[in-house]
């Protein structure tokens, strides 16, 4: 009783400061070039402090996870209303990662290539029990995904994601040295774009390679056979069930500030099991290492780089901007073709390069490319041209600040 009573004080004490923060910020702040910047900032810092949260609430040093850190492995949403039947945790299209301590909900990219490698029939996870096969839980991450991704879109990449602040606080380093920012030309940026088509599409063929004795019965890669005490010891293949996670930058930044504030042991997580140049540990990868330096310094020259190839925002975009999802999308970001100038801001401004609100006509212009952070609405300088809808209603819209 003491334990609930302390999660709900927790609790009420964030969402009094969420609130208190945002009605400080739409009220104070009177910059209209910045004010939406700074809510979104400001979202983004409270979002990561609850996909973490399990970090404030605890239980801390639990004996099954004692060689980890004084944090816990995680305080799952959604684990009591699901049970067995789902017990990794609510999907929600970020990149929460699963090797981090005290999450609160779960990456469905990790979800849905463990649920074909190795949990397809298996029901035996990472100290969890199934009670429904693979494809049932695909069904449900697949469904949450697409519900959420209808109703907000890639609202989750501009304003939720972790990995997302992450690339933000980088580029304000950057203009804090005054450093311009690089642009890909149109040609390369949507091929950055269809990249990440092609890494959703590689991952999942891998993890059906994987997963191929539990859903074919025939093993196309010898020592893919699930067994043992977590049904994960399948040879080789037992440190790479999720193909992407080994290359998902995500998952060193996690560990790494987690070790950095104390709450993971960095000398636990950082054994090195098959040399230095393969896996260390369980939870940091050389791979992971230099696939986030690389994106690290790729995103202080290019705003936004790791979003143009991220396949968790593509899956996103895909169950938001194309057919049929885009007719029943509740969120959009609009255009008035008359009022429009044709002065350009909104494409300079643009994180990702999206370029359908510049040279559209009017109407919906919402894009894949686009993370709706509204950076064109706050930016263009005109009454009303750009203008973000949910559900049919104005949410925000394009401001004149030139005479203000």
């Amino acid at each position: 009783m003491i334990w609930e009573n302390s999660s709900v004080m927790v609790l009420t004490v964030f969402g009094t400061i969420l609130l208190l923060g945002i009605y400080i910020i739409l009220s104070r702040v009177r910059d209209k070039t910045k004010k939406v910047s700074t809510l979104r900032l400001f979202i983004q810092l409270v979002a990561v402090v609850f996909v973490f949260m399990g970090l404030i609430l605890g239980p801390f040093n639990t004996p099954l996870w004692a060689p980890l850190g004084p944090a816990p492995r995680d305080r799952l949403v959604g684990t009591e209303f699901f049970g067995n039947q789902f017990p990794d945790g609510l999907s929600v299209p970020i990149l929460a990662c699963y090797y981090a301590s005290g999450r609160t909900v779960t990456c469905p990219i990790w979800q849905i290539q463990a649920y074909i490698f190795p949990f397809w029939s298996h029901d035996v996870g990472y100290f969890v029990n199934y009670s429904t096969s693979g494809f049932e839980m695909l069904v449900i991450v697949f469904g949450l995904v697409i519900v959420m991704s209808v109703i907000l879109g890639r609202f989750f990449c501009g304003w939720i994601c972790p990995f997302g602040l992450y690339m933000d606080l980088i580029t304000r380093i950057r203009k804090f040295f005054r450093k311009k920012h690089l642009s890909f030309s149109e040609k390369s940026n949507t091929a950055l774009g269809q990249l990440r088509y092609v890494i959703i599409a590689l991952f999942l063929i891998l993890s059906v390679i994987f997963g191929s004795y539990s859903i074919f019965g025939t093993e196309i890669i010898s020592g893919t056979i699930p067994g043992g005490p977590l049904g994960t010891e399948a040879g080789v293949v037992g440190f790479i069930n999720e193909p992407f996670c080994l290359v998902c930058p995500m998952r060193p930044l996690c560990v790494l500030v987690l070790s950095g504030l104390g709450y993971m042991d960095f000398e636990y997580v950082s054994q090195i099991t098959y040399g230095p140049f393969w896996i260390n540990g369980y939870y940091l990868t050389s791979i992971n290492m230099f696939v986030l330096i690389a994106i690290t310094g790729l995103s202080f020259a290019y705003r936004r780089f790791f979003c143009r190839i991220c396949p968790l925002g593509a899956l996103t975009a895909i169950f938001s901007t194309f057919t049929p999802f885009k007719q029943i999308a509740l969120t959009r970001l609009n255009k008035n073709e008359q009022k429009c100038t044709k002065c350009g801001v909104c494409k300079r401004v643009c994180p990702t390069q999206a370029t359908d609100m510049y040279e559209k006509k009017g109407g919906d212009v919402t894009e894949s490319r686009c993370m709706l952070c509204v950076r064109c609405v706050e930016m263009c300088p005109y009454e009303d041209v750009l203008r973000l809808d949910f559900a049919g209603k104005t949410v925000m819209k394009s401001r004149n600040w030139l005479n203000t």
